[in-house]
């Protein structure tokens, strides 16, 4: 592959982050300076010319805002100050110039459903009812027999309702109890939070990731949610629709359309669960004036889930959606969730072959793509021995509620070893000896144990890695407008298991051939009308027209098309 002199087209519409690739950095994983065991904002600065090496665009910080780190800093106390154990706001200043500098954004997360219980707001609150706080979040009179108010059951499980013994009312959690929910019905309370955003974007960040937006609208009188047959009574039930994507949301994201993000060449993408092909563009048709993107969770659901051919016919569903009217991203997973070749492919016999093949869909696939960190040298999940190794609060409770129902020890820890947000937060793997190159200390979050072979020295060093493979494909999406704006669809191959997709833009047509199994393919002639060039890359090495290997993927620059950045 030839990179010499080819270099990324502008973005022809203004819309940049429709060129770009996120990487996310977990920072109490990415980086640590000083020896405390926990990743910090010198640390990420230290480690951003590796970042511009890899190819990427634009990095996506979870949060570092002030926090008592109930739920691993998305219970904010203070939305504009950065916590201790990252640094200081001089330190985030000196890391974005830095960012900046090397020609690369920060987007930074905004968690506004909800802050810490020990933000100034909830704590002036819950000191009386008729506190001009008060109204920032919501509270409830407990029902008749002094129970919450209704059946909701919190995401960290328990009921969504703490009682505030001081005032004699309920206060609402959609998750943790030290995380009570904002109330956006109150006007004050959005002009405080656009008055926020605005100050961040003019210290120079250049957009947000929006945690959980589709759920800061909650239905009108909260009602009880529907109980599942044979419920016996006090049955806790997730609300569900009553609180996810409820249609009072779009005013909402409207009005923070027009009161801030016009004013502000930022990007946005929301975390907005339950919403699919169809529903995504109530949330991105450029002509509601909502949000840039959200993330297509449906997607990531199904191959995390092994419906491998469902997850290419909904990333094609949400293009012929979203493609044109708006804008679509493509991500197979994020702190919260399993690292990607643990879920999607093969962690074992197949590490390297399988997590490339993953790799080029997420960067061959129609939107912006997003990346964990780890994701490079094909980190994987961890299987602690202990529930004490676990730091995420979600599997301690969810340990908790398992045991409590009956289940044994070691039955209750395997499954939460498989569905831990652990997995996707084990410090980045950076060096085999003790600590990673991670901390010098002892880490927060224990390392997996297969640091020693899969890390970022040994990968830097090897051709072949998983790393270089990621590189290569960077390189080759900003080479190939194709694969960044690029017409979809999918082709059928006629062979189980093997998928294929075309990227067309202009004169340039790359084709895309997946092997999305551990055993090689025999291809019948038919399955090549589909392709036509002899020009390919592939992940693998001893490949040949007629079969595909395990795992192997294909990028062909079909005939009629520039060749320059394929080596023939």
């Amino acid at each position: 592959m030839n990179t010499s002199d080819l270099k990324v087209d502008s973005a022809p519409d203004g819309k940049w982050w429709k060129d770009v690739v996120v990487y996310q950095i977990y920072p109490r994983s990415f980086m640590d300076s000083n020896g405390d065991g926990i990743g910090d904002l010198p640390g990420i600065t230290s480690r951003l010319d590796y970042l511009r090496d890899l190819g990427v665009d634009v990095l996506w910080l979870s949060p570092v805002y002030d926090s008592p780190n109930v739920d691993n800093g998305y219970d904010i106390a203070d939305y504009r100050a950065i916590m201790k154990e990252f640094g200081t706001m001089e330190d985030f200043d000196a890391m974005l110039d830095s960012i900046h500098s090397r020609g690369m954004r920060l987007i930074m997360d905004l968690v506004v459903n909800h802050t810490s219980d020990q933000h100034r707001w909830f704590q002036e609150a819950r000191s009386s009812r008729d506190n001009p706080f008060r109204d920032y979040y919501i509270w409830r009179d407990p029902a008749p027999d002094g129970a919450p108010p209704n059946n909701w059951k919190a995401e960290f499980e328990g009921p969504a309702w703490t009682l505030d013994e001081k005032t004699g009312q309920y206060y609402l959690h959609l998750f943790a109890p030290q995380q009570p929910d904002l109330n956006w019905e109150n006007a004050a309370l959005r002009r405080e939070v656009f008055d926020m955003m605005r100050w961040w974007f003019e210290k120079g960040i250049d957009g947000f990731r929006m945690d959980v937006i589709n759920r800061i609208a909650k239905a009108p009188g909260l009602p009880n949610a529907p109980l599942p047959e044979d419920s016996v009574p006090g049955t806790l039930v997730r609300p569900g629709a009553l609180a996810i994507g409820h249609e009072n949301v779009h005013p909402f994201l409207q009005e923070m359309r027009r009161e801030v993000l016009d004013h502000f060449d930022v990007l946005t993408v929301g975390e907005c669960h339950r919403v699919d092909h169809e529903t995504g563009p109530l949330y991105v048709n450029r002509d509601r004036r909502e949000l840039d993107s959200i993330f297509q969770f449906d997607i990531m659901w199904y191959f995390q889930n092994g419906y491998i051919g469902e997850g290419f016919r909904r990333i094609e569903a949400w293009y012929e959606n979203c493609g044109e009217c708006g804008w679509t991203t493509i991500t197979f997973n994020n702190h919260d969730s399993r690292r990607q070749v643990s879920a999607l492919g093969d962690d074992g016999a197949w590490r390297k072959e399988s997590a490339t093949c993953i790799a080029a869909l997420l960067l061959c696939a129609p939107g912006t793509p997003y990346m964990l960190q780890g994701e490079e040298i094909g980190m994987t999940d961890v299987r602690f021995s202990s529930i004490d190794d676990y730091n995420d609060i979600s599997t301690v409770n969810r340990y908790k509620e398992l045991r409590a129902s009956g289940l044994p020890p070691s039955d209750a820890l395997r499954e939460v070893q498989t569905t831990s947000r652990d997995n996707g937060r084990t410090p980045m793997q950076w060096d085999s000896v003790p600590g990673g190159g991670f901390a010098t200390g002892v880490p927060w979050l224990k390392l997996n144990p297969n640091h020693t072979t899969i890390n970022v020295k040994e990968a830097l060093s090897d051709p072949g890695s998983v790393l270089n493979w990621y590189r290569k494909l960077l390189a080759l999406r900003r080479q190939i407008p194709a694969l960044r704006r690029g017409h979809f669809r999918l082709l059928e191959t006629g062979v189980e298991n093997v998928y294929a997709f075309r990227r067309k833009l202009e004169d340039t047509s790359v084709a895309v051939l997946f092997n999305w199994k551990g055993t090689e393919t025999i291809l019948p002639s038919e399955a090549f009308r589909i392709l036509s060039s002899e020009s390919f890359v592939s992940n693998v090495v001893g490949g040949d027209t007629g079969k595909l290997l395990p795992w192997e993927v294909r990028i062909y620059l079909e005939k009629g098309t520039d060749r320059g950045c394929f080596s023939s």
